[in-house]
């Protein structure tokens, strides 16, 4: 039995979607969809980043201030 790749959806319905994004939006738009879509994780994970290291911070500023 085939494993689900994602969301519960199979191979057929994953290459379903991808026609139908290939239909609406053209090979050329694609690669511009894509790193659009690169560069908003990005910026994600370094928001993410930028969260955890002042949490740190502030922790590490709380422990000294106790001392």
């Amino acid at each position: 039995m085939i494993q689900p790749l994602l969301l519960g959806l199979g191979m057929q319905e994953i290459l379903v979607i991808l026609v139908i994004v290939l239909l609406l939006f053209g090979g050329k738009k694609i690669p511009e969809l894509m790193r659009g879509a690169g560069k908003g994780v990005r910026a994600f994970k370094d928001g993410m980043k930028e969260v955890t290291t002042d949490e740190k911070d502030e922790k590490d500023e709380k422990m000294e201030s106790e001392k």
